[in-house]
């Protein structure tokens, strides 16, 4: 596995969460381990690193040897957290970070089917050890109204009902396996745009989002964090398109009591209830121009925390 990863805005992140000695952290998207390393090295500390991916599992337990027991890798979904740490006697920590999405590890491993810029087998599954569809099994049996809606709801992409269209016009003809087969029929319907972004960019993103039930994932770890946080501990939250963003920031400005009213002539029909997170800063931090020089990833990133208060967690139905 890559170790040239590189963890985006890790010191704002490391700002957010403030390591201290004797402290218990997650790395709820471990990857190639980067802000479990920098937590390592800020303080004595204690980290807990999850991820679904059997490489960056195995990755992990490797790096733990540098720390003498300080550090511990499990396999799971960050959604699933509460759950993981607790069967093994961990029940409050403080601090998490999450790093929402694909990893460049994972990216530029083309054997994983998740770039266009090679050619691959369609897979995206992020534990590709599963019996979980694959993008190829959606893209050649789901509905054509379906995958339109799929395409735009997840890839945010205006051309979704012309790609669904030409997908099943040509798995009729056999199925489509390959990276660069998908990309060719997208391609072939939507044209470059100005800024340059592959017309095939939006189509991958919404099928790996909902191969890997990434929303779904996302909404349960922030509800997870907010279980597991303790009184004054830290969440701090990396995502890289609108889609999580907008929901970690609904998430943290409901959690905080701050999300404005649908109108101010209506009645407010929120329920009330003691805020579980205070908004240290207000909006996201954006990554500094001298990081996206040397990081492109970067470009995207949008970083968002909050500081958990003493009240209890908000059951939600």
């Amino acid at each position: 596995m890559s170790v040239s990863h590189k963890p985006v805005m890790i010191n704002e992140v490391m700002d957010a969460l403030v390591p201290r000695d004797g402290a218990i952290y997650v790395d709820a998207t471990f990857g190639a381990g980067g802000y479990s390393r920098a937590l390592l090295e800020a303080a004595d500390c204690t980290v807990w690193g999850i991820d679904r991916d059997p490489l960056a599992v195995e990755f992990g337990r490797d790096m733990a040897h540098e720390f003498g027991g300080r550090l511990s890798v499990v396999k799971g979904r960050f959604g699933q957290m509460r759950e993981i740490l607790s069967a093994v006697g961990v029940t409050q920590v403080d601090g998490i970070a999450l790093d929402i999405g694909i990893s460049s590890m994972q990216i530029d491993d083309f054997t994983r089917g998740f770039s266009f810029r090679a050619d691959g087998p369609l897979d995206m599954r992020m534990d590709n050890g599963s019996d979980d569809p694959t993008a190829a099994d959606i893209v050649n049996s789901m509905k054509e109204h379906d995958l339109a809606n799929l395409i735009y709801d997840y890839g945010e992409e205006r051309a979704s009902r012309r790609i669904a269209r030409e997908i099943v016009r040509l798995r009729k003809k056999g199925p489509i396996e390959r990276t660069e087969q998908l990309a060719r029929v997208i391609r072939h319907v939507v044209r470059r745009s100005n800024d340059g972004i592959d017309p095939a960019t939006r189509t991958f993103q919404a099928l790996r989002i909902y191969v890997n039930e990434e929303l779904i994932e996302l909404d349960q770890g922030l509800a997870a964090a907010e279980k597991l946080l303790r009184a004054e501990s830290r969440l701090a939250v990396v995502s890289f398109h609108s889609l999580e963003d907008r929901r970690v920031k609904t998430f943290l400005l409901e959690r905080s009591g701050q999300r404005p009213r649908p109108s101010r002539h209506m009645p407010d029909s929120r329920r009330s209830f003691y805020p579980t997170f205070r908004l240290v800063k207000r909006g996201a931090v954006k990554p500094k121009e001298t990081e996206i020089s040397l990081n492109a990833r970067a470009r995207s990133a949008r970083l968002r925390w909050a500081e958990r208060t003493a009240q209890r967690p908000i059951q939600v139905a």
